[in-house]
């Protein structure tokens, strides 16, 4: 007689290790968490009540008051939309640009394809310093407190060139041969092959614009300062001590600081700058890993 196999399913047994491992990474992740969470908390609960402590996971007075406080007070309003204009702008332009000269350094048919790849990576060790720059953007182009600042200085990182030429250079070469065979241009095999290829590197490099173009200050600070961006406006909040009385438009001073304190308006203002990229985010991490991983591998 035949013996019957009995399978054995160790699916569902969990050792001692496998639980410590889930509790040690629930520790971790609420670790991770708990600030955002706490800073979420005291931009909705009411300013007078945390300063009998802000350390908490929920609102326990909730109110609306901070936000109003930004976005009537403020004014933060224009400095909002501007900081999206440039991330859409500059986005945009930068994955479109850096795109064309990633295919241009990864033909093999350019000759100067390895100097000029040279002196691009140059740059990424050696630059002109702040002084040079300056007087480049706002003397020589002639770009202070003009919109184009956002996006002509950062349209081009040399790391995302490097990282969209490597993807481009993992591809079949059969593909841009056979286009050229049935007669297409150049710029035909860019948009019509080589930009469906390399979706997940382009998701990858967008996000790294967007998040660069949303949270940079400086630009405003040093070359636009009648264009202020949120991230701007953050910056001034932030290095602010009190209420500045100058800009409650009449209103009274003393009721709206009972209601209103510095750290009250920094954790608001804190979550308003830091939500568009935790929505945009989660979207776009599925090609953000597929681009770091594909981006780096050539057959």
């Amino acid at each position: 007689m035949k013996r019957k196999k009995h399978k054995i399913s160790y699916i569902n047994r969990k050792t001692p290790f496998d639980y410590f491992l889930i509790l040690f990474f629930v520790v971790v992740i609420f670790i991770t968490l708990y600030p955002f969470i706490n800073v979420l908390a005291i931009s909705f609960n009411d300013a007078t009540d945390t300063l009998r402590g802000s350390n908490m996971l929920i609102p326990r007075v909730f109110t609306l008051a901070n936000y109003e406080y930004l976005f009537t007070e403020k004014n933060l309003f224009p400095p909002l939309m501007m900081s999206i204009a440039r991330t859409l702008v500059g986005t945009i332009s930068g994955v479109i640009c850096t795109a064309m000269l990633a295919y241009t350094l990864s033909r093999r048919d350019f000759y100067f394809r390895k100097i000029f790849t040279a002196m691009f990576v140059i740059t990424m060790y050696v630059s002109g310093g702040l002084v040079p720059e300056y007087l480049l953007i706002t003397r020589t182009l002639g770009l202070r407190n003009n919109f184009l600042v956002y996006i002509i200085p950062g349209v081009i990182w040399v790391y995302n060139v490097i990282l969209i030429r490597s993807f481009i250079d993992g591809l079949p070469e059969a593909l841009q041969e056979s286009a050229k065979i049935d007669g297409a241009s150049d710029f035909k095999i860019w948009y019509r092959i080589i930009v469906p290829l390399c979706k997940p590197v382009l998701a990858t490099v967008a996000l790294f614009l967007a998040v660069g173009q949303w949270n940079g200050f400086m630009d405003t600070y040093l070359y636009a300062p009648n264009l202020k961006t949120l991230q701007y406006m953050m910056y001034e909040i932030v290095n602010k001590t009190g209420i500045d009385p100058g800009n409650t438009h009449g209103q009274n001073v003393e009721v709206l600081a009972s209601s209103i304190t510095p750290q009250a308006i920094r954790m608001a203002i804190t979550i308003v700058a830091t939500l568009p990229i935790v929505i945009v985010y989660p979207f776009l991490q599925k090609y953000f890993v597929g681009g770091m991983t594909l981006g780096a591998v050539k057959d």
